[in-house]
């Protein structure tokens, strides 16, 4: 333990978000710069538990308590070789992970957490700064070849963990650049993707190889990864979007989140000069509450537009744990994003009855207020209202993963939920097809990615060479130490 009685004689404390006028201007991340002084006391306040629930609020497991004390102690170098012991891509969960092993932090039983993500992504930052993190190549190749499908988180990991131990990588990736949602999902006010790009150089340096452009069932088929490669992962996460099937879908203005965020991000990074999709001056509903629909509420706001809506069918959460959410449970609480907190307005209990238009484009909205009786939400009588829109963006998740290549020759069985069924060792019912992240769990959070992808590399190694010494994390059946609605 750094500092003893640091969780009593120092409050808890986050770097500033930068002014909302300033940020709106550009696309870069909303953070100040965290004092390394202050960084220092937010590590001493780790409490160094006898039983450290932060390591089951975290898939990973990570080693939470020794890195803080690393840090408390200035020794940056061996708190990055603690980091990465269990965490491949410690700047990305530090900037988009929702941080369930604060809500287990043992501290924040009856006071703040300790600020767990903030340490993380400042070892992560300072080690490639400083030039701790270096690429690990393997030391012979083991003659083996694998096919990863798919480069967000979960695809990253397997491939990374897989070529340490010799194997010859390729991912293949769709779009013209790997990182999948990190890239075109995530916002760069959220993630600016220099650092997807700082560590893409250190996968490629060790030796994994990226196939962008390439799309599966369109450019390539299964089974002719199955004839090249000793073994194939498919990583290809839940993109198949929850649609809003009423009366007016078909009105022009209206958009999925993931056709909106891919232009702004584009623009963002100098590939584009202007989003297709650009609200500027224009009345804006997003339907839905969580990280994507905040993701689409502050790229409305760069956008500059007039006025900007955000619909929840759930009610407003409490501002504390609810009775039902117990510590060290991940609750429903009230949080304000920096999104949130650069404007425009929340509306709970409340759902879409149908969309309105004119001449073909969308106008507004038909709302109801809801309350939930019997296991369904159902609308209260004499509550309807319409809401102007000159767009409206829907963010209401993602069900599944996008399986129209299974017209192929190959039949790979999906579960009932709509995800590729795996066995406890992460294979399809093909021998030599392994499936992890998203695609294999269902929509979840990056740290579930990164966990599947470590655990499903072990699997993959295991099969390939009989045994294996990568960690394995998690299994396929483990849950989320949460409670999910």
């Amino acid at each position: 333990m750094g500092d003893p009685r640091g969780f009593i004689t120092n409050k808890r404390e986050t770097p500033k978000r930068r002014p909302v006028d300033l940020r709106l201007l550009d696309w870069k991340e909303v953070y100040e710069p965290f004092d390394p002084a202050e960084l220092k006391k937010q590590a001493g306040r780790c409490m160094d538990c006898g039983i450290p629930f932060c390591h089951n609020g975290c898939p990973l497991g990570n080693l939470i308590p020794e890195w803080n004390d690393l840090v408390y102690r200035d020794a940056w170098a061996e708190a990055s070789d603690r980091l990465h012991a269990t965490n491949n891509f410690p700047e990305f969960t530090g900037r988009l992970c929702p941080a369930p092993c604060e809500t287990a932090c043992v501290v924040a039983i009856n006071s703040d957490a300790v600020t767990i993500k903030q340490v993380e992504v400042e070892i992560s930052d300072r080690a490639f700064r400083d030039g701790y993190i270096k690429p690990l190549p393997p030391e012979r190749l083991s003659g083996k070849t694998v096919a990863v499908v798919g480069s967000g988180p979960a695809g990253l990991a397997v491939a990374q963990q897989l070529a340490r131990v010799g194997h010859t990588v390729a991912v293949y990736e769709k779009s013209d650049a790997p990182g999948g949602l990190l890239r075109y999902g995530i916002p760069e006010f959220k993630m600016e993707k220099k650092h997807l790009d700082l560590r893409l150089e250190q996968l490629k340096a060790e030796g994994v190889r990226f196939r962008c452009g390439i799309e599966l069932g369109v450019d390539i088929s299964l089974s002719d990864l199955m004839q090249r490669y000793d073994s194939v992962v498919l990583a290809i996460g839940s993109t198949i979007w929850r649609d809003l099937d009423i009366s007016g879908r078909e009105l022009k203005g209206i958009y999925q989140a993931m056709e909106y965020l891919p232009f702004a991000n584009q623009v963002a990074n100098g590939s584009l000069e202007k989003s297709p999709i650009d609200v500027a001056g224009k009345d804006v509903v997003i339907i839905g509450g969580g990280d994507t629909g905040a993701d689409c509420l502050g790229t409305v706001h760069r956008q500059k537009a007039a006025k900007v809506t955000q619909l929840e069918i759930m009610p407003e959460p409490t501002l504390e744990r609810s009775e039902n959410q117990p510590w060290p449970t991940y609750p429903t609480i009230f949080r304000i994003s920096s999104a949130h907190e650069e404007g425009g307005e929340r509306l709970y209990s409340v759902n879409t009855q149908k969309f309105i238009g004119s001449d073909g484009r969308v106008t507004g909205l038909e709302l109801s207020e809801v309350e939930f009786k019997n296991g369904t939400f159902q609308s209260v009588a004499g509550t309807t209202t319409i809401l102007k829109a000159d767009y409206v963006f829907l963010a209401m998740g993602f069900t599944g993963p996008d399986v129209k290549w299974l017209n192929s020759d190959i039949e790979v069985e999906l579960d009932q939920r709509g995800n590729i069924a795996r066995d406890d060792k992460f294979q399809t019912n093909q021998e030599g097809v392994f499936v992890c992240g998203d695609a294999g769990r269902g929509q979840s959070l990056i740290v579930w990615a990164i966990a599947e992808g470590r655990s499903c590399a072990r699997a993959v190694d295991e099969y390939l060479m009989g045994s294996s010494q990568l960690p394995s994390p998690i299994t396929p059946t483990d849950r989320p130490l949460m409670l999910t609605r």
